[in-house]
């Protein structure tokens, strides 16, 4: 089946349901299914063909991702955009996917002036509302447009999404999503995360996992309840109103929640799916999500190359290993889901045995086609027959996998492998640390020195005798960070991740910090 088909599997099961939910707009799904009608209906008077790459230059938004909906339709690709990237990423991505068509938010008018000025293959500009910038508005392009159901026929092996990887360290790729892998990511979600009549908090960004997750539940007939962008106190008030069944955040915009003085103040007996994924999570911070959510709490191993939940941790265990204080436990993603395959591999191709650690790779129908124009990274992500993560992890013999670090981020100091986030996590359960990012130092005699950068909670101070004192508790002393420096905020992406790559280069490039 093609992607579309699944949204209108969504209109099957109650037409008149909610499709997406905002602040001053509402669509049903008959609503968003009439409108897709008409959009295909003008790319293909436009001379749009199917199989071109259509970018959305706007925040959430009902009408924004109605467009995505409409440009399935067609049998166009979506390549997403994060409209709080800079113009200079913003073009990159344009431009290394090739994306002809851009529709854009009147405003970010300015910043698409800058953009088109520096993209070659953009042959159509429209802005979502009127006219704007001498570019034509959607609404006007739209009217007398027919209703009139269309259908074009999809391979399975076409690609249908060009998200954009996460960029977190270096520029990002063009990761090619087909129907099949899209087939797949849905069964999958439906397998593992199914309610009825479930309700969807979309708060991180549309154009990141946020919109994934949108996508692969619309097949049940899910109601998208769209905020603006992350606001704890939103979010809170929005569970509570809408009953909200799923939800997603990424562990850093999770930890903002949680220290919140209004997060115990609101009923969250309606959720059932809350997955917090994109980075690994404290077990102290695991612990305290489960008391204020209930056992509700979801996670799993997911990238933009494999989509969502390869490897499953589900809230009842969760919450299991919670009440049994089950710390290794909680450091675990879960055990490989139905539909994929999760091993450990070796630098020369080999699977290893349980309790050894090597780069997790994945096998499944779910994993990306390849790099858009990329052939050699292509080649090296899916060598000796497997997708390989850039993860650096064990399994143990009954199946649990454990995520240790990217790759690239390890800390070689003294001789000793030190893998970032078995520091942060420590870290992380210090009553005064809101986030923190650990990175190698340069270091004459240890190649490489551990460091902490450290995002305090406000009101509070940490000092480095008080952090190391912390840290001797739990680890052992090459992994206690030698230096800490508390920042003000820590470098994020559009996404929300934690860049410990901007947090590295500052230290190697030599600067001195003023804050």
């Amino acid at each position: 089946m093609q992607l579309i088909e699944y949204f209108d599997k969504g209109v099957d099961v109650n037409p008149e349901r909610a499709f997406l939910i905002g602040a001053n707009e509402q669509r049903s799904y008959a609503e968003t299914q009439q409108f897709s009608y008409r959009f295909a209906n003008l790319m293909a008077a436009e001379g749009i063909a199917p199989g071109t790459r259509i970018a959305i230059y706007a925040g959430n938004s009902c009408r924004a991702f109605e467009c995505v909906i409409g440009m399935l339709r067609r049998g166009c690709v979506w390549v997403p955009i994060n409209v709080h990237a800079s113009v200079e990423d913003t073009t990159y991505v344009l431009n290394n996917t090739e994306t002809q068509v851009l529709i854009y938010a009147a405003a970010t008018g300015a910043r698409v002036k800058q953009i088109t000025a520096g993209c070659s293959h953009l042959r159509r500009v429209i802005c979502l509302e009127g006219a704007e910038g001498g570019n034509a508005g959607l609404a006007e392009l739209l009217e007398g447009v027919p209703a009139t159901p269309s259908e074009v026929v999809c391979a399975p092996e076409e690609v249908v999404t060009l998200f954009s990887s996460g960029g977190t360290t270096g520029r990002p790729k063009g990761v090619m999503m087909t129907h099949r892998s899209w087939e797949m990511i849905i069964a999958n979600t439906q397998r593992l995360n199914w309610c009825d009549r479930p309700v969807n908090l979309v708060a991180a960004p549309m154009t990141h996992a946020a919109g994934g997750s949108a996508l692969a539940l619309m097949g049940m007939g899910t109601s998208n309840i769209v905020l603006p962008g992350f606001d704890p106190l939103a979010i809170m008030q929005a569970i509570e109103r809408f009953r909200v069944t799923h939800f997603f955040l990424p562990p850093t915009a999770l930890y903002r929640m949680l220290s919140h003085p209004e997060i115990r103040n609101h009923d969250y007996s309606s959720l059932r799916y809350f997955t917090f994924a994109g980075a690994p999570m404290a077990p102290e911070k695991i612990k305290e999500a489960v008391a204020v959510f209930g056992p509700v709490m979801v996670t799993g191993l997911g990238q933009t190359e494999i989509g969502t939940n390869v490897t499953y941790f589900p809230p009842e265990e969760i919450a299991a290993a919670v009440a049994a204080g089950d710390e290794r436990r909680l450091l675990s993603v879960g055990r490989p889901s139905p539909f994929a395959r999760a091993e450990i591999m070796d630098e020369e191709g080999r699977l290893l045995p349980p309790e050894t650690s090597g780069e997790i790779v994945i096998r499944g129908s779910m994993v990306m086609k390849g790099y858009y124009n990329d052939p050699v990274e292509t080649e090296k992500a899916q060598a000796f027959g497997w997708h390989h993560t850039g993860d650096i992890g064990v399994k143990d013999a009954t199946g649990w996998v454990y995520l240790l670090d990217r790759k690239r981020d390890m800390i070689i100091s003294g001789g000793f492998n030190v893998f970032p986030s078995e520091v942060e996590k420590v870290l992380l359960g210090h009553p005064s640390v809101q986030d923190c990012a650990v990175v190698g130092v340069p270091h004459p005699d240890w190649g490489e020195q551990v460091t902490a950068v450290v995002e305090l909670k406000s009101g509070t101070t940490l000092s480095f005798d008080e952090m190391r004192a912390f840290c001797k508790k739990h680890l052992g002393d090459w992994l206690v960070p030698k230096e800490l420096h508390c920042w003000p905020e820590l470098p994020r992406s559009p996404n929300g991740k934690i860049l410990r790559r901007v947090v590295r280069e500052y230290f190697w490039q030599g600067r001195e910090r003023r804050i």
